[in-house]
């Protein structure tokens, strides 16, 4: 029917997580946040988790021992590099 939405790819919906993720870090509002907190305000919450490590393993965002997150010089340059694209 041509009023149904295409599915997106799981690979493009990851990579759009990343960046929601990302932007949340290094937003105007807080600048940590718990991992369940991020979940809570993204509108599918599914793939946080993976999302996080990822961009943790990428040396985007740094980890607690006690689960909040916070961005790293690299995604704060990066973000005023790029801007927040959406």
């Amino acid at each position: 029917m041509p009023d149904e939405k295409p599915t997106q790819d799981p690979a493009e919906r990851f990579d759009e997580i990343e960046r929601e993720v990302l932007y949340m870090l290094t937003g105007d509002d807080l600048p940590i946040w718990s991992i369940e907190d991020i979940g809570r305000n993204l509108e599918d919450p599914g793939g946080i988790v993976d999302a996080i490590r990822e961009l943790h393993n990428a040396g985007l965002i740094h980890k607690s021992s006690d689960g909040f997150v916070f961005a790293t010089r690299a995604a704060w340059r990066m973000v005023q590099i790029v801007g927040q694209v959406v």
